[in-house]
């Protein structure tokens, strides 16, 4: 199928949506870019990730029906985060496991729910979206998009074509940033001891900013680099190829 042809339904994600509006509107643009048609079908609200992870699968299967209707129809479903895609792709089957009804309906939407850099490269077969960056750049992969979907090959080959940037891989890239939703919270001094590491490996490479696919990721090493004064920042990959990031750094 012809990009042209594809409808795309965005699914901005909650933290996105309330903290990171411009994450939204860049992916809707890279996606436009692609040449698909992008729309975003009201009445969204949450994945359900949180209730989820914290135990609470029937406020969890509550927000996954909604879901399941508000983007029945919609064609495929792209979002600009490795952990909600996770949480819709493999969660939403567990918490349907025994009802053959929804069931079958996860399966279906679970089949075309894609992150944003898998859907680029994978499924539009697009690496070059014309972006620049000139300065280094370093990554971070997000644990939900690495372990839950196997993405790290996509980013790096879009960012190979930015022109007039270096890419210096980080030591321990694909270590945890400690940030987990909750676990955060509920383990703070354990997160706080993770994300001091994920910085001073970034920090290491001497790159200009760190580049990763989930907005929750770029929070937790920002604010660290943020208490301690780093002038590295780490932006949304749809910020770079957007790009967007002058205005992303100053926002941090």
């Amino acid at each position: 199928m012809a990009n042209q042809q594809r409808l795309v339904a965005l699914f901005p994600t909650c933290i996105v949506d309330m903290i990171y509006p411009e994450i939204a509107e860049a992916t809707a643009m890279l996606l436009e870019r692609a040449g698909v048609t992008v729309v975003v079908p009201p009445g969204q609200t949450c994945c359900g990730q949180v209730a989820f992870n914290s135990g609470e699968w029937r406020d969890a299967a509550s927000i996954a029906r909604r879901n399941l209707k508000v983007l029945c129809g919609w064609g495929d479903v792209v979002m600009p985060s490795g952990s909600c895609a996770a949480m819709i792709r493999h969660s939403y089957a567990q918490l349907f496991r025994n009802d053959p009804s929804l069931l079958a309906a996860t399966h279906e939407l679970a089949a075309r729910t894609y992150e944003l850099t898998e859907y680029l490269v994978d499924i539009l077969g697009v690496t070059d979206l014309g972006a620049r960056f000139n300065g280094r750049i370093t990554i971070h992969d997000a644990c939900h998009g690495l372990r839950g979907l196997g993405l790290a090959r996509q980013l790096r080959l879009l960012l190979a074509n930015v022109a007039g940037a270096q890419i210096v891989e980080a030591p321990e890239h694909d270590r945890c940033c400690g940030f987990g939703g909750l676990f955060s919270v509920k383990q703070s001094t354990i997160s706080s001891a993770m994300v001091a590491r994920k910085v001073e490996m970034l920090c290491a490479t001497g790159a200009d900013v760190a580049v990763t696919g989930d907005a929750s990721c770029m929070t937790q090493i920002n604010g660290r680099m943020s208490r301690l004064g780093v002038p590295m920042r780490v932006l949304h990959i749809a910020q770079l190829l957007a790009g967007t990031p002058k205005g992303a750094l100053q926002n941090t």
